[in-house]
């Protein structure tokens, strides 16, 4: 496949992005680019690789040995994006970069401040080589303030934003959140803050530097919260609050709180199948639906008892209802419930696993959240990650994996930078393209 051909695709063809980004909120950013056909370079050197792309037995295929190329995250976090592999540390690499930025649009990096200082990359340097470019920095607290040099990871900036002390149970510690949530928003972040630089240079002609910190990305999801403190007077604590699915703990006074209205029932049930995911969640705002829910579940006489008769008499027996409710669930597989109740106009939904969502969800299916493509030479076949937004005129595509190490230095080398085969050869031999106490690995095309 001609690169030339497939990069001249796209909304954001014609766009370059020098890539020095690492980990997942940085790759996150230029993988948005890299699916709407801007050609992404990384920058990178087999002695200090990304940590993602270190082989991990977690993330490797079965059977494979974990290597430079190996690492499923890294595959789908850096899908058609190039990798050259230049020594930041050497005069003639650093040169080289310098000189592929000079005829870029974009540098991306979400390393902690001074790092790309350090290298004499920063901004005001770069600056220099092309007046013209949008160079964005992503690190956890920005490159300002009282905070600038610390390190971030998803999680601590979670922590530090608010976003970790909100999650959990009445009673309980902060529950977290799983996974290194912010990285993925961030990534979207600065995607967003980028498309803005670029459409103000159309206009003006001028290039910029852009600071994102993570941190404060993160504080303007925690809105709900903040205004329910300041205007509301309540505090964001877990005593009292509703626990896992109801509206309504039993116990506490029967009055309204952030979730709306009261709603009974409002719970996950059990389904067939026994296993960890395999519940479905049920929930009747009006008396139509509770009639509904009783129609499909083949209006069983205690559906008509008194204790259900009302909204308040049912949320006064909830432990009666929720087992009545599973009587019935536990025999139907949790999509067969969905399908059934939301026939019938009742609000239901299955609890879903990360298989379960890439698989067998069929609202995602149909909008190709999850795009199959070409085996990857290393690691095999891959479901990749699409994009949640379409545009008619240029959509998203994967044309290719993530990128092997080093796999695009040809194309990068003598196709965009100009260099002769002698000068290929002779900054090769002085271990600029590869490190020469390291066995050379042969990347395929």
């Amino acid at each position: 496949m001609e690169l030339g051909a497939v990069l001249s695709k796209g909304a954001l063809a014609g766009v370059r992005v020098v890539d020095f980004t690492w980990v997942r909120a940085g790759p996150q950013s230029t993988r948005i680019f890299s699916m709407f056909g801007a050609e992404v370079v990384r920058i990178e050197w087999p002695m200090n690789p990304d940590i993602i792309r270190l082989g991990s037995p977690r993330y490797s295929a079965a059977g494979v040995t974990p290597g430079l190329d190996t690492n499923g995250d890294f595959n789908n976090f850096n899908c058609n994006k190039l990798s050259v592999t230049l020594n930041v540390r050497s005069p003639s690499g650093l040169d080289l970069i310098k000189r592929l930025i000079g005829i870029s649009d974009v540098v991306i990096e979400n390393f902690s401040s001074r790092v790309m200082e350090d290298w004499g990359l920063g901004y005001e340097q770069l600056r220099q080589a092309n007046p013209a470019i949008i160079y964005v920095s992503m690190a956890g607290f920005g490159h300002s303030g009282p905070n600038r040099d610390y390190d971030t990871w998803g999680p601590a900036v979670q922590a530090l934003s608010g976003l970790t002390f909100m999650s959990g149970l009445p009673g309980k510690p902060s529950a977290g959140w799983g996974h290194s949530y912010m990285d993925h928003t961030g990534g979207y972040y600065g995607a967003m803050a980028t498309l803005a630089a670029l459409h103000y240079r159309s206009r003006t002609g001028q290039g910029q530097y852009v600071d994102l910190a993570q941190v404060d990305a993160g504080c303007t999801l925690t809105g709900a919260a903040i205004l329910d403190s300041t205007v509301n007077g309540r505090r964001t604590d877990r005593d009292g609050v509703p626990s896992g699915n109801r509206t309504h703990w039993p116990g506490t006074p029967l009055t309204d709180t952030y979730r709306g209205r009261h709603a009974a029932p409002h719970n996950a049930y059990r389904c067939a199948g026994g296993g960890r995911n395999d519940w479905c969640t049920i929930a009747c705002f009006t008396e139509e639906e509770w009639r509904a829910l009783a129609g499909a579940m083949g209006s069983p006489a205690w559906a008509d008892e008194p204790a259900f008769a009302t909204l308040l008499q049912r949320l006064e027996h909830q432990e009666e209802l929720d087992r009545r409710i599973q009587e019935w669930t536990i025999d139907l597989n949790k999509y067969e419930v969905m399908d059934r109740l939301q026939a019938a106009g009742v609000p239901s939904a299955p609890v879903q696993s990360m298989v379960d969502r890439v698989e067998n969800d069929p609202q995602l299916q149909h909008r190709g959240a999850f795009a199959t493509q070409a085996e990857h030479p290393v690691i095999g076949r891959r479901i990749y990650e699409g994009m949640p937004m379409r545009l008619e005129q240029a959509p998203w595509a994967i044309w290719r994996h993530g990128p092997l190490i080093g796999q695009d230095n040809d194309y990068v080398l003598r196709d965009v930078l100009g260099l002769t085969a002698e000068e290929v050869d002779g900054n090769d031999a002085e271990g600029v393209f590869w490190p020469r106490n390291m066995v050379r690995k042969e990347t395929l095309a």
